[in-house]
């Protein structure tokens, strides 16, 4: 009894030790949500960027300042639609398990998540400006995977290794320059899914 009694106060010991230092309140659905709404978001980008050409023929990209604002329009609306999921669900699974929302720990992964995202924002925006189109999907899923590794050290494992995996297949991404829209549909759409299916799976909504 005494045996069973210790295992059972350390066990309690280290999952106070880790909520303390890390935010675990992350839920499944929301990367599940993200995914669908990439997909979604590429979906209309895509036939932004082939309007009016023939799917059994031969298709070239066009890009002018019109379809680019359109875009850019696109990528706002898709980001902005992901967040607020992810807020709403990660805010849910936080009052279903009793958990402070915000508090040190939840900042310390923001701004840890923030610098890189900003920082790759800021790049591929220039890029933008100045005409290299085809290095912004591979530079975005780089930039987001450093991200996610960065921050990954406040909150759950398995968002370090949906991180590494953004990181690889940015890199790929830009060894096959010009199938962008593919590999974004793959990094924020598909891995997003996955992700949040197997969270679900482990920790539940």
């Amino acid at each position: 009894m005494n045996k069973e009694k210790y295992v059972e106060d350390l066990r309690d010991i280290k999952a106070i030790m880790n909520k303390s230092s890390r935010f675990i309140s992350l839920s499944g659905l929301s990367g599940i949500f993200a995914g669908v709404i990439a997909l979604v978001g590429l979906y209309a980008a895509y036939n932004v960027v082939y309007q009016n050409q023939d799917y059994l023929a031969y298709r070239k990209a066009v890009i002018t300042y019109e379809s680019l604002s359109l875009l850019l329009v696109i990528a706002l609306l898709t980001i902005a639609l992901a967040v607020g999921f992810g807020i709403y669900f990660t805010t849910r699974k936080a009052k279903k398990e009793g958990e402070v929302l915000w508090d040190s720990q939840s900042e310390r992964l923001v701004v840890n998540l923030l610098v890189p995202l900003f920082t790759g924002g800021v790049l591929c925006l220039i890029l933008l400006l100045k005409g290299f189109i085809g290095l912004v999907a591979p530079l975005t899923l780089i930039f987001y995977g450093l991200a996610l590794v960065n921050a990954s050290k406040y909150t759950l494992k398995e968002v370090r290794s949906l991180g590494i995996l953004e990181i690889i297949l940015g890199l790929l991404a830009m060894q096959f320059i010009g199938y962008g829209l593919l590999f974004w549909a793959i990094g924020f759409g598909g891995l997003h899914i996955i992700y949040g299916i197997v969270m679900q799976q482990k920790y539940g909504s």
